[in-house]
């Protein structure tokens, strides 16, 4: 039977308008003014929005980091994503050292496959760049990966500039993008070194070991080399107004260069490091939370487009894994687990404090990742062929965040008990009511999605 959504206001990255949304099957069949409700089953949403399913593009479920793996696998991490509005999310397909691309492809297929309870896709992260994975780039495309991610800093991660540089220009003839994580790893390990000598340990220290300059010196080093190259790039998780004015100088010259920030940099500062024990250890990420003028920044960035995504990089631990660090800070594990609070947070604290328009929040959460990443129209729009991924979400309704409510295998949100406006009351994935009154009413319904190039003019 058809589902017609009635009476709601339906944004998209241009405008909000009241239309009706006729759902067949797994597709969206019409969009507009007293659509007929003939053989579909009405479903009264007046009062309120209806979104693009959410689109999460920096996910890191089942990932190995720091002698552990984080709590949330695709089991319980997208559980909360799709509880939290997030129908897709794009996950780091990671290769090891010594193995191929195809064999990290399939690892991540293993673990997401049957698991999963909203739609997902791969970014391929690159750790062993060499002849064998050159070869196997255009393999990654026949699978639908087109977008790949490059690591400036992490032993067991990083490429050096040859790599990046041979990485970005075996990428141009294909199409391919690559979303690169930005810090001086010299300057850490020295600065990380000199602490440790030094006997400053704690979760203080963090910060002081990755200081903005170590993102804006990667961020200007990466934006040369792929000049060089005469490729776009995407700089993911930027944290810093320092990295933001290399940016922009770098868009000054004719650089192509897309820009993903999360909401920890736009409303969590380095104050909360300040906080004794697990407190502090509990918003310890890379990059680490910075001052509340480049939050500030970020925000005015939002709102004048130079920023392209909002996305979470959740990377998910429990305190007690959060633990073996409160003795030596450069053994604990980085992340924060918000995947299933960003669609809340960026309404609640952009849209009602004016920092960005409704439309903004639909581009930055849904649009443009669906078209940087080879998604849309299929994802990322209300409109008539695309996937009937949709979120019915009230304005009007007052909640608070907290860990006892939420989906995530995290035993903590950095953002407990946080007053939030509006609520996601159900999600629509592919036509099926997911999530229905706030609740999560079928699991495991998720499917990989094949995506294309990027679109992201």
């Amino acid at each position: 039977m058809n589902i017609l959504l009635r009476g709601g206001t339906v944004v998209s990255g241009v405008n909000a308008k009241k239309l009706d949304v006729l759902i067949s099957g797994s597709k969206i069949l019409k969009v507009g003014k007293f659509l007929n409700t003939k053989d579909a089953k009405v479903v009264d949403v007046s009062g309120k929005l209806i979104f693009p399913g959410f689109i999460d593009s920096h996910t890191h479920f089942d990932l190995e980091v720091s002698d552990t793996v984080t709590a949330d696998d695709f089991s319980s991490g997208t559980k909360a994503a799709v509880c939290g509005g997030t129908t897709t999310v794009i996950d780091f397909a990671t290769q090891n050292r010594g193995e191929t691309l195809s064999q990290a492809l399939n690892n991540w297929h293993i673990k997401a496959f049957s698991h999963s309870s909203c739609d997902y896709a791969f970014h391929m992260a690159i750790s062993d760049f060499n002849e064998n994975s050159k070869e196997e780039l255009k393999a990654m495309f026949e699978q639908g990966v087109s977008s790949f991610k490059a690591y400036m800093t992490y032993d067991a991660m990083k490429l050096n500039d040859e790599e990046l540089f041979s990485l970005l220009s075996s990428l141009k003839a294909l199409g391919g993008i690559v979303g690169v994580h930005c810090e001086n790893d010299g300057i850490i390990k020295s600065l990380t070194k000199d602490k440790k000598e030094n006997g400053t340990l704690s979760v203080l220290t963090h910060p002081k070991v990755r200081p903005d300059l170590c993102e804006a010196e990667a961020v200007c080093r990466l934006l040369s080399i792929a000049k060089a190259v005469d490729v776009p790039v995407v700089i993911v998780h930027l944290s810093s107004k320092e990295g933001l004015d290399v940016v922009r100088k770098f868009r000054e010259s004719g650089s192509k260069v897309y820009v993903e920030t999360c909401p920890q940099y736009l409303l969590l500062d380095e104050s909360r490091y300040e906080l004794k024990g697990l407190e502090g250890a509990k918003y310890v990420c890379s990059p680490p939370l910075r001052k509340k003028d480049d939050c500030k920044a970020l925000w005015k960035a939002l709102k004048s487009g130079e920023v392209n995504t909002v996305a979470t990089d959740h990377c998910s631990f429990t305190l007690d894994q959060k633990s073996v660090g409160l003795d030596d800070f450069s053994k604990m594990p980085n992340g924060l687990p918000s995947v299933e609070t960003r669609p809340v947070l960026m309404y609640t604290y952009g849209v009602c404090k004016k920092r960005i328009s409704l439309e903004q929040m639909c581009r930055l959460l849904c649009e443009n990742p669906a078209k940087l990443y080879g998604m849309y129209p299929k994802k990322g729009v209300i409109r008539v062929g695309s996937d009937a991924d949709i979120v019915v979400f009230d304005p009007k309704a007052d909640s608070f965040i907290t860990k006892n409510t939420h989906h995530s295998r995290a035993d903590y949100t950095p953002y407990e008990g946080v007053r939030t406006k509006g609520k996601v009351e159900s999600v629509y994935l592919r036509g099926k009511e997911v999530v229905k009154n706030g609740e999560l009413v079928l699991e495991n319904k998720g499917k990989y999605v094949s995506r294309n190039k990027n679109t992201l003019i």
